[in-house]
């Protein structure tokens, strides 16, 4: 094979792996290698003597943008399974792409990586290009460099990384799962379907949060109105207070459920992300393991297969103690879930009474009759995109109320 130069062709050759693959590598504290698997060696096109003992950013790719490894370091260091987008670099320069799951394990971390596919792959190899490009350009240093990444994919829409790596792992396995035609766990599946439920709840609050905005200014027009009727206006004066009263309560609901890092929906989004993200995990492990059965006669006297195996169900067991922990905490933010879903159908009905005793106002006042007409068609309009988003809110926590029992009975 020849040696790599910066034109070689081989800098913009891709080196070939099956979808089906998995890699593996496991390094002590200072990300030394110490053990790999065929697949990791093949494509990584050392040998064995040049792999084993030597440090992993052995095969780290120059396009990629140092933060990434700022993120990640920090986070196993603390303990945090981190799942990111990798680039690296082949002995005769050619390059691979992985989504590389990183674990703290016995004296040092672990990593399984399978090959990405997604639409999530495609959107940040187009954030670490433009990362990569700032650092060279505003001399950004790594710590600055990762926080640019994080601010990234909380601008695709991800609450944080967490719920990135979460996401990206889960929609990776699905994505290879159909390209080699296998079938996704039952536990897997429960998980995806409460993510996406979650997902779609946040959407739904969001749209309902503006029609809530768009009627605050209701009660002000109807005391107007009524101040014009003066004696007559009486009605319409109670009613804009009763309104404006329950305006400030359905106001108070959305920060309660939505605003914030600790509010009752990023509560149970971030219970549900974190189980969904370890359950994966298992399920890459598992698979780990069983490749490291079929192919034993590949590995020479540096790698002890039996130890590797051993090691990786040590920490798949812990993953799945974490995914059981973490289905415990669902649970428990599920039902305040339940409940405050359960609140917004009351504030939503006492809405729809005091739009009816409007409507009753308003046909008795000929007078103010145009006028009041338009208020309460606006409410109507309103009304009717709230009820909508809370038929579908119900709907979803009914999801994700059924998958969390059904899951507590697969654990």
């Amino acid at each position: 094979m020849p040696a790599f130069t910066a034109d070689s062709a081989y800098a913009t050759s891709e080196a070939q792996f099956q979808l089906s693959e998995l890699f593996y590598s496991r390094t002590d504290t200072r990300g030394v290698i110490k053990a790999a698997n065929s697949v990791f060696q093949r494509v990584a096109d050392y040998g064995w003597d040049e792999l084993i003992g030597a440090p992993h950013k052995v095969v780290r790719h120059p396009d990629m943008p140092r933060g990434l490894f700022e993120l990640l370091w920090d986070r196993i260091k603390v303990g945090k399974p981190t799942g990111a987008y990798v680039k690296n670099r082949c002995k005769s320069g050619r390059y691979y792409w992985v989504f590389a799951l990183v674990s703290p394990a016995d004296g040092g971390y672990i990593s399984t990586r399978l090959k990405p596919t997604s639409s999530v792959f495609d959107q940040m190899t187009r954030v670490y290009a433009d990362v990569l490009g700032r650092e060279k350009k505003d001399g950004l240093s790594p710590i600055a460099s990762a926080r640019l990444i994080e601010e990234a994919v909380q601008a695709l829409g991800y609450a944080s990384y967490d719920a990135f790596q979460s996401h990206a792992l889960a929609t990776e396995f699905e994505a290879r799962a159909q390209g080699i035609g296998h079938v996704i766990d039952p536990l897997q599946r429960r998980f995806l379907d409460m993510s996406r439920a979650i997902t779609q709840v946040a959407v739904e609050t969001a749209e309902m949060t503006e029609s809530f905005t768009a009627i605050r200014t209701v009660p002000m027009n109807m005391r107007i109105i009524a101040s014009r009727l003066e004696n007559a206006g009486g009605p319409i004066s109670a009613i804009s207070v009763n309104y404006s009263q329950m305006l400030e309560d359905m106001s108070s609901w959305v920060r309660t459920f939505a605003d914030g890092d600790t509010c009752v929906l990023a509560r149970i989004r971030d219970a549900i992300l974190r189980g969904q993200f370890l359950s994966f995990a298992t399920v890459v492990e598992k698979e780990m393991i069983e490749g490291f059965g079929r192919n034993s006669a590949d590995y020479l006297d540096q790698i002890d297969v039996a130890a590797e195996i051993a090691e990786v169900e040590r920490h798949r067991k812990k993953f799945l103690n974490e995914t059981t922990t973490a289905l415990e905490k669902v649970e428990a933010e599920a039902k305040r879930f339940a409940r405050s879903v359960l609140d917004m159908k009351r504030y939503v009905t006492g809405l729809s009474s005091t739009r009816m005793m409007c409507k009753i106002e308003n046909a008795s006042l000929s007078r103010s009759g145009t006028a009041l007409t338009g208020i309460v068609e606006h409410l109507d309009e309103c009304q009717k995109e709230i009820e909508q988003r809370l038929a579908r809110m119900i709907d979803l926590n009914s999801v994700i109320q059924t998958n969390t029992a059904m899951l507590r009975s697969m654990l």
